[in-house]
């Protein structure tokens, strides 16, 4: 009777779940100083290999970490309840990832909307007082960016056709519209690249005006900082969809049990409006008037 109460007392009767200790906090934290002391150091002149050791020990927490989550949901602890708050992480996430993109936009369209602007002098100087800046050869809109657009747009259906499959229980479905999905990003990325070696402006100058040749390149900061990380945010959602094919294959996911994969599609899906947004205000309507590169 005593052993029935100590098992009662002790057992779980609750739908929550309180993570074993784990050294990863510790380990990701070190890491991360690291990191910032190294970077720190590099934009002082040091070399930039100081900053492999940080890279490598953020980069190991993060495989392990993520390692002992999915473990943790296939022995069953990631409950209703919990798979919920990991919905409610996952849209508070995503939504700091909206606000940082708000952050470029806010610099493009600052600049774009006010390139005379009368207290920005230097601005006004760069740009001739009109955008996009006077001189400035732009990205034909209708060639690379419309066919990564295109792809982005065609892989959003491809993870759609997967998650509807894995609701149904079809596995190759899931497989295969997870290939698609991989395929399509990998495809962005080389596009890109190949937009980017081709680019008629850089990130940093030459712009003629009253500080020198290469004292900025506003539309070019803009342009690349925009662009760029949202190219970042496709190949960590790449990766984060590969992730998801070899737990495909493993056969982690379930119809009721697919945080890991839903996750990964809601942050393929936000990469994918971001870029409609960017596509239409930075390539279209950003670049309008301007010659085309050739």
């Amino acid at each position: 009777m005593a052993e029935a109460h100590a098992v009662h007392a002790h057992g779980k009767n609750h739908d929550y779940h309180l993570v074993d200790p784990s050294p990863w906090p510790f380990l990701a934290s070190l890491g991360a100083f690291l990191l910032a002391v190294a970077a720190i150091q590099y934009m002082h002149g040091a070399s930039p290999w100081w900053m492999v050791p940080g890279v490598l020990v953020v980069l190991y927490t993060m495989f392990v970490w993520w390692r002992d989550v999915i473990k943790e949901g296939q022995k069953g602890d990631h409950t209703p309840v919990v798979q919920l708050h990991l919905r409610y992480g996952m849209i508070l996430f995503i939504a700091s990832e909206v606000m940082f993109f708000v952050a470029w936009f806010w610099a493009f369209f600052d600049a774009s909307l006010f390139p005379n602007e009368a207290h920005q002098v230097a601005r006004a100087a760069f740009t001739g007082g009109h955008w996009p800046p006077q001189g400035f050869e732009v990205f034909d809109p209708w060639h690379l960016p419309l066919l990564n657009t295109l792809i982005l747009l065609t892989s959003g259906t491809t993870i759609t056709w997967a998650h509807h499959a894995l609701l149904h229980d079809d596995r190759e479905g899931l497989k295969w519209g997870l290939v698609c999905t991989v395929a399509l990003g990998l495809i962005f990325s080389v596009v890109q690249a190949i937009e980017y070696l081709h680019a008629p402006f850089a990130f940093g100058g030459p712009v003629d005006g009253p500080y020198g040749p290469d004292a900025g390149n506003i539309y070019g900061a803009t342009f690349f900082m925009a662009t760029g990380f949202h190219g970042f945010h496709v190949i960590i959602g790449t990766l984060f969809l590969i992730v998801c094919l070899f737990r495909a294959m493993a056969g982690h996911f379930t119809p009721k049990a697919h945080f890991g994969f839903e996750a990964a599609a809601w942050y393929w899906h936000f990469v994918d409006v971001v870029w409609l947004f960017l596509f239409f205000a930075i390539y279209i309507w950003g670049g309008w008037g301007a010659p085309v590169h050739g």
